[in-house]
């Protein structure tokens, strides 16, 4: 009863205020949220953590956030894991995550990253789910970032703007003249969404570590304590009021 009336309080509180369009999630701490809930096989946080991003993506579309990039993982952590932890990843997002948003038609989905460091069957579920909500009318925008870099992002995007000049003829020195911020955005993973207004990492962990370091680079950072998993809607809801009053601070 106490939590329902705090999640209303906050939605009113909303009201008003700037919103962000474009939310990013650092899904961290699935592994030490399994230990601390008691767990001997620590792989049951990812299903956890993958399982709850439903509900994070039903409370942003409640919230009104209509673009969404969620971090499943990163190159280094698909070398440093061990294989079995990575073969349970990688079947959850092929059997939950891919799965999950065919079935909800209030999304669209993008892939960003090196998709050649997946198993086949992972890149094909992605690529497959990535196809079937292409022509969704209306839906919004999820990006899910797996086997993703935020640099080796921008070295792709500035390779395929160098194969794309030696493809037309153009020389190194016209490509340097002409090179800008917007032709390289043009080149990112997933081109066309708009930059991050907001990006949440959870686990308490305070940095970056390699994600959306383009897109993120005017976006407010809201780092929370809790581990993934244990991530509620009120957390949302009150990064979004601390990204509001931000904003409307910063406009006064």
């Amino acid at each position: 009863m106490l939590y329902s009336l705090y999640t209303r309080r906050l939605r009113h509180q909303l009201i008003g205020l700037p919103k962000p369009e474009h939310v990013a999630i650092a899904m961290d701490g699935n592994r030490r949220w399994a230990r601390g809930a008691g767990y001997d096989d620590v792989r049951i946080g990812h299903r956890f953590g993958a399982e709850h991003l439903e509900l994070f993506l039903n409370w942003c579309a409640d919230a009104g956030i209509r673009c969404v990039t969620a971090w499943v993982a990163s190159p280094s952590n698909l070398r440093k894991r061990d294989a079995d932890q990575v073969d349970y990843l990688m079947n959850l997002t092929e059997t939950v995550l891919a799965e999950h948003v065919r079935r909800d038609h209030r999304w669209r989905l993008h892939v960003a990253g090196q998709l050649d460091l997946l198993p086949d069957s992972t890149a094909r579920a992605l690529k497959e789910a990535v196809e079937e909500t292409r022509d969704r009318p209306d839906a919004g925008d999820l990006t899910i970032a797996i086997a993703y870099s935020g640099r080796l992002e921008v070295v792709d995007a500035v390779r395929a703007v160098l194969d794309e000049a030696a493809a037309s003829g153009r020389s190194l020195d016209e490509v340097a003249d002409s090179l800008s911020e917007e032709e390289i955005s043009r080149h990112l993973y997933v081109p066309g969404l708009p930059d991050t207004d907001l990006v949440i990492r959870t686990s308490g962990e305070l940095r970056m570590s390699d994600f959306l370091l383009w897109q993120a680079t005017r976006s407010d950072i809201e780092f929370c304590d809790l581990y993934w998993p244990a991530f509620r809607e009120v957390d949302l809801l009150r990064a979004l009021r601390t990204y509001g009053r931000r904003r409307l601070e910063r406009s006064s």
